[in-house]
């Protein structure tokens, strides 16, 4: 059904402007124009209260006096008469929307209001809604040729679908795609997002072949579960590109731990697209300057590149930027040598990068490429062109392109160094291969290409589920909720990560100095003392942790010690003891933990430990639930997993033990939704055993939810 009805709004036999215009430069009269313009294939209906003919057609003074069926109503009235306009076509059996008119939730608490009115008609009816206070629809099928935008220009051929949060960005683009040598299948400005959204439209284009691209401009993500779970199936069969904006980090220092601290406003979108499959750009600039590859280019089956250039210091720049991208220089074969040789001159490399040298003629191009194209070695090409001894850059480009189309399986890029006369004159031509002009811009193009081929061929991850005690944790937090805590202390803590399985040190509590002894003496010296408080999460910042207590002389000494620092600074009262621990001997200390973003949920982080945790920020993050496949790379995308494989003579980690952690603590935040914070810093590493150890741990809940979850009632909860 929601099938059915996007299509009314994507591929429409009949259209109604309802507050169609004579009046230039306005909206109303702008759309009509578009229509006519751009010579849409079905009937077009203006509305207008005063009748009469607008751009050609007839104009009718209300929806009912239409003679036709009519697919989508194209809205450009003033927003107090929206409603009552959505009740009209309703009774005209209309259900594709499109509002364009602005005034909404945009504009503050009654636009809101009105906005919410609005979505209860759209529901209530059965249509679907674009907008409002968005650009507009367009679909360049020739079979459609629909332009039911305000922007400027009219719409060029290609297979990009294209979603804009933003009107006036999606207008200043449909302006310059010209200019850009890009083209769209179609176009949606999903403006206030009241009904349809970006996830709305990925998942109209999964099956659609005309799109064979999908380019996102996002200011924010509605439902983060929902859009992970389809753009990580659709981006298994084609590209999605997006720029998200609103990359600030303020807010993040109001978290209190240390995961919570470093999980900035950006590092959950950025997860969530990574763990999509979904290829972020930072810039315009760079979202169609690498759309323009997978428009022309076929998905490389490796990524080993070849660059033929007529000048030796382009050619080395482009290596440069291609081994810096991650992606291999191709070994050519000795025959493709060979018979490089055998008509370029003996001044030429035949090495990769293949220099022909200046003086190269058109024929040196097409016989390099011919050949390069055919070495099996060779998964992407670069060809560079600078201008020398008079030969014509568009000349060249054209040989280019009649040698790719005869051979489409592989990407083939150009770098021109030229003037900008050359681009223009490309821009006016049907191209199929893309133009670049600087080989840093064709290596960042390339370098995508093949982030979506190692996308395509990646497994799908599994999300395993281990045997824990769940109900020991549940009673252990309904005791700190009861009590009013929403922080659980050290030692709760310590007993949540065991009951699920997590390595942490041998410990126990002890309440005086007798219990601390016997502790020490049955653990084995040395061991570390912890405090444990109700009301000092930060055991450092008042001297409560001693470590490698090696006597039970030195034991007793360090316990009063700490008895004595707690009462003068007044913190005595909240004392529940003391930990006594096994002490773990390493030096490499890592971190993994969880901090809730209030819109995408829990986040799992991994990284470099210790004190150094937020000065070095050597840290990775990823939306929860993980994957096993997410807590790998989670392992191996920080630069500190080097010293977890053994750097100068170091025991390797048990990396897949680190990896479980990760995943064993994924499955406490997805059974426990209501656990804010949690951090496990430091997760050392032993010396003896390569395992990761949690020797210290700190929960936090969200009491409200915690509350309801458990089923405490105000009578039972001492806060309250």
């Amino acid at each position: 059904m929601t099938q059915n009805v996007l299509d009314k709004i994507m591929k429409p036999k009949s259209i109604a402007v309802i507050g169609a215009s004579t009046k230039p430069k306005t909206i109303g009269s702008e759309i009509m124009q578009r229509l006519r313009d751009y010579k849409f294939n079905g009937s077009i209906y203006p509305i207008n209260p005063k009748g009469g003919i607008i751009e050609g057609f007839q104009a009718y003074t209300s929806i009912s006096e239409v003679p036709g069926e009519v697919d989508l109503a194209v809205i450009v009235v003033n927003a107090k008469f929206v409603l009552d306009t959505i009740d009209q076509c309703n009774e005209k059996g209309i259900k594709g929307i499109c509002i364009i008119t602005a005034g909404f939730k945009e504009t503050g608490a009654e636009g809101a209001e009105l906005e919410k009115q609005l979505l209860a008609k759209i529901h209530e009816y059965g249509m679907r809604c674009v907008g409002p206070n968005c650009l507009g629809v367009l679909n360049t099928n020739p079979n459609i040729m629909m332009d039911a935008t305000f922007a400027e220009s009219l719409p060029i051929r290609g297979d990009i679908g294209f979603v804009s949060q933003s009107g006036a960005l999606g207008g200043g683009i449909l302006n310059i795609l010209k200019d850009l040598n890009l083209g769209f299948a179609q176009f949606v400005s999903i403006g206030n997002q009241a009904d349809i959204n970006a996830e709305t439209m990925l998942e109209y284009w999964e099956n659609d072949d005309d799109v064979k691209q999908i380019l996102l401009y996002m200011e924010s993500i509605q439902n983060p579960s929902n859009f992970r779970k389809l753009a990580s199936r659709i981006t298994k069969k084609k590209p999605i590109l997006a720029l998200k904006a609103g990359r600030s980090a303020a807010g993040a220092s109001a978290a209190s731990s240390h995961t919570g601290s470093l999980a900035g406003a950006d590092k959950a979108a950025a997860a969530l697209l990574n763990q999509s499959g979904v290829i972020r750009e930072f810039s315009l600039k760079n979202l169609f300057a690498n759309a323009k590859a997978f428009s022309n280019c076929p998905i490389p089956k490796g990524n080993r590149v070849a660059i033929i250039t007529n000048s030796g210091g382009p050619g080395i720049m482009a290596t440069d930027a291609i081994c810096e991208s991650g992606m291999e220089m191709a070994k050519i074969t000795d025959a493709t040598k060979d018979k490089l040789r055998s008509f370029l001159p003996s001044a030429a490399s035949v090495k990769n990068p293949i220099d022909m040298i200046a003086s190269a003629p058109i024929e040196h191009y097409t016989q390099t490429l011919e050949t390069v194209i055919a070495d099996e070695n060779v998964d992407m090409i670069v060809v560079i062109y600078l201008p020398f001894l008079g030969l014509k850059d568009i000349d060249v480009a054209k040989a280019l392109m009649e040698i790719k189309a005869k051979n489409p399986s592989k990407p083939i890029l150009g770098v021109f160094m030229t003037t900008s006369d050359f681009f223009t004159q490309i821009s006016n031509m049907n191209v199929n291969m893309p133009f670049y002009m600087y080989a840093e811009e064709a290596a960042e193009a390339l370098a995508r290409l093949d982030q979506q081929r190692q996308w395509m061929q990646k497994p799908a991850g599994k999300i395993p589920c281990y045997d824990v005690d769940r109900s020991k944790v549940e009673s252990i937090i309904r005791n700190s909720v009861k009590e009013g805590r929403d922080q659980l202390t050290t030692l709760e803590s310590i007993d949540v990560l065991q009951a699920y399985g997590i390595r942490a040190c041998k410990y126990g509590l002890a309440t005086n100095e007798d219990e601390v002894v016997n502790l020490g003496n049955s653990i084995g010296y040395p061991v570390v003392m912890k405090m444990t408080s109700k009301t000092t999460s930060h055991k450092t910042d008042v001297g409560g942790v001693v470590v490698n207590i090696r006597s039970e002389e030195q034991l007793r000494k360090e316990y009063k010690g700490l008895l004595e620092r707690l009462e003068a600074k007044g913190l005595l009262d909240g004392l529940e003891g003391v930990i006594i621990q096994e002490m773990v001997k390493g030096n490499r200390e890592m971190v993994c933990g969880i901090a809730t973003d209030p819109q995408y949920g829990p986040m799992m982080m991994f990284g470099l430990g210790g004190v150094f945790v937020e000065a070095l920020k050597d840290v990775t993050f990823r939306i929860a639930p993980l994957t096993d496949i997410d807590a790998a790379e989670m392992v191996k995308s920080v630069k500190a997993y080097k010293l977890l494989q053994g750097a100068r003579g170091t025991k390797p980690a048990q990396i897949n033990q680190i990896e479980e952690t990760l995943l064993r603590l994924s499955q406490l935040v997805n059974d426990f939704k209501f656990i804010d914070e949690l951090d496990i810093n430091p997760l050392l590493i032993s010396e003896a055993t390569g395992e990761g150890i949690a020797v210290d741990g700190r929960i936090k809940v969200r009491m409200s939810e915690a509350k309801e979850y458990l089923n405490l009632s105000c009578a039972q909860c001492q806060s309250c």
